[in-house]
């Protein structure tokens, strides 16, 4: 497994809760361009989390390593798996709710994404560095 990799993505999924955060404040102030700015890099750190975990993916397959290799790898396909579908889901929950910038649409699609953001926090580390 990409140790670096996961590090960096984590620092990428909390700047990026950390933006969306920033965003439901300026939605509150009805700062609805700096809102949309705020929600739109939280989506492009979503993007690059997500490409980041495709090469990881991608190289762990080219290894050989599958669902059936290990039983681990089968519960790290499935955990990282599902957090990936909502990573994906979190990114087009923010990019949806940044064209209204609406306060209250802004701070529920932010509790999505900080709820994405607290799986990863509590995945990485039972998946990287306790195995």
């Amino acid at each position: 497994l990409h140790r670096t990799g996961a590090g960096i993505n984590t620092i990428i999924l909390v700047t990026s809760g950390w933006l969306a955060a920033l965003a439901v404040r300026a939605a509150e102030k009805e700062e609805r361009a700096r809102t949309r700015l705020l929600l739109a890099v939280a989506s492009l750190l979503g993007g690059a989390f997500l490409w980041i975990k495709g090469i990881e993916y991608a190289d762990e397959l080219a290894k050989g390593i599958t669902f059936e290799s290990h039983a681990f790898f089968n519960f790290y396909f499935l955990l990282t798996g599902f957090h990936a579908a909502h990573v994906v889901a979190g990114v087009v929950i923010l990019a949806l709710v940044a064209r209204r910038a609406h306060p209250r649409s802004v701070e529920t699609g932010a509790a999505f994404w900080h709820m994405v953001d607290l799986v990863w926090v509590i995945l990485f580390p039972v998946i990287y560095l306790l195995r």
